[in-house]
């Protein structure tokens, strides 16, 4: 079953108590924390955790839905969702079209009628005596189950070989991590397969319980000699949300932000010595293949993502985010970390375009999708002539048609998109643009272009941009010293 819960405020009696009732002293926030100024937190925190276990014990799914201008306390109460696997809402207001929209989408059904949820889900996984299971990272919480396939080295949820969680909708996703461990200084049998199985089962949203076999097996490869091999078979995209899953969870549970960049850039840069081609000390030389060309500027925009940085984002809004990218699916973790820009013109059909300050031009229309956000940033020549209302004139449609294919296009995903997206239709040098702004690559910033320029708008930043990164990445990948 789940537990619905309408949070419009904070809690601030009984063992949940996160803020007391004086209105002179706010609730916590990310400078509190850092400095240990928290009278509430480790004890409310504790408090849910125990209620969630309760939940989980009993197959009960805890949904947050937390409407206020202020924090709520979702920080602290995080863990009903995430362990129990509910969902996690937060916005401005339960009267605002934007919840409204978001809680009917919980009861979305599918072509036979049913609801689109599965309750008491179990996943266990089975796996060859090479390999070792470290941990799982989703929406989630430990079965106890234990054997000898239990890795030392724990990630995320560990020290099992079965994951249980009280509901699942259909983009519900775990990352399982593992270990290859060979018996007592044995080689890793080469020619031979390495076996994954995972076995999940739960109660379909029609009563029915339903078990779902998965197997994969896959050859091994031996380091020294089938480095090709093991290369070729890399899945940037899986390994960037699985890398940004990993730097989440630290962040979360144990380590200091900047510790965390520190491990992500040791992370980038042991796999750039490792699969790049490359001269020593010579960085012009440096290759990345194929199919690791977009890594790099993955991990850029994961550095630079409300998931590592705090700034600007109350402790509420850092669990929600982190809360979404444990548990949706590949495409949309993806979006979370890098979002997709499309660009509208009057001279080219809609192209895909770079994240990056030289995409944002005077004639051309943006349309940027960051899951949580859905923005249409007009280019200044072009909000020119809307607020001139060209677009009502007859010799003008076809402005009037360049101005709406980008609605036309972001009603996709404002229809099919949980959370509802938030909307924004700005133009440059409108308020709302430095959502745009912030997330794009500041290759021009006030410090490296003359005013007035015409590649793209400069962004005032300090940011080093994706250009010097990638040459400080290629230089100490390349290092002797290293």
């Amino acid at each position: 079953g789940r537990i619905m819960s309408f949070i419009g405020g904070a809690c601030s009696q009984g063992p949940g108590q996160v803020v007391d009732d004086e209105l002179k002293n706010p609730i916590r926030s990310h400078h509190n924390i850092e400095k240990e100024d928290v009278k509430f937190m480790k004890k409310a925190t504790t408090h849910y955790e125990t209620l969630a276990k309760r939940a989980t014990d009993n197959g009960h799914a805890i949904d947050m839905y937390s409407c206020a201008l202020d924090q709520t306390g979702l920080m602290e109460m995080k863990s009903c969702c995430n362990l129990t696997g509910g969902n996690m809402v937060m916005g401005d207001s339960f009267n605002s079209a934007l919840f409204k929209q978001t809680f009917q989408r919980v009861f979305a059904k599918d072509p036979k009628g049913e609801f689109k949820m599965a309750f008491n889900a179990t996943m266990e996984v089975k796996c060859s005596r090479e390999l070792k299971i470290s941990g799982a990272i989703g929406p989630c919480i430990s079965g106890g189950k234990k054997d000898g396939s239990i890795s030392e080295a724990e990630i995320g949820i560990g020290n099992t070989t079965s994951w249980k969680s009280c509901a699942l909708n259909p983009s519900s996703t775990v990352a399982v991590f593992f270990e290859v461990t060979t018996q007592q200084g044995a080689p890793i049998p080469q020619g031979g397969r390495g076996f994954l199985q995972f076995v999940t089962s739960y109660q379909h949203a029609s009563g029915q319980r339903r078990v779902r076999v998965t197997t994969v097996a896959r050859n091994w490869g031996d380091p020294a000699t089938a480095m090709p091999h093991i290369s070729a078979s890399f899945d940037q995209e899986a390994a960037a949300v699985v890398m940004a899953r990993m730097a989440a969870w630290k962040a979360d549970s144990t380590e200091e932000g900047v510790d965390v960049l520190r491990w992500v850039d040791r992370m980038l840069i042991r796999l750039c010595q490792k699969f790049g081609e490359f001269v020593k000390d010579s960085s012009e030389s440096f290759r990345l293949p194929e199919n690791f060309s977009l890594y790099p500027q993955f991990m850029f925009h994961l550095r630079r993502s409300q998931f590592l940085q705090v700034f600007n984002n109350s402790p509420d809004e850092t669990s929600f985010y982190r809360g979404c990218l444990n548990r949706e699916d590949l495409t949309n973790c993806l979006i979370m970390v890098q979002p997709i820009l499309y660009s509208y013109s009057l001279q080219l059909p809609p192209e895909p375009v770079l994240l990056d300050t030289s995409s944002i031009q005077p004639d051309r229309i943006l349309l940027m999708d960051t899951f949580f956000q859905i923005l249409i940033f007009h280019g200044e020549t072009i909000a020119q002539w809307r607020a001139a209302g060209y677009q009502n004139q007859f010799e003008y449609a076809n402005l009037k048609q360049l101005l709406e294919m980008p609605v036309a296009d972001a009603q996709d995903a404002l229809l099919s998109r949980f959370p509802v997206p938030r909307y924004i239709d700005t133009e440059q040098g409108g308020s709302q643009a430095r959502f745009l702004l912030c997330k794009v690559n500041p290759s021009q910033t006030h410090n490296n272009q003359g005013w007035g320029g015409s590649e793209g708008a400069p962004v005032l930043t300090d940011d080093v941009s994706l250009q010097v990164f990638m040459e400080h990445l290629k230089k100490l990948s390349v290092s002797s010293q290293a």
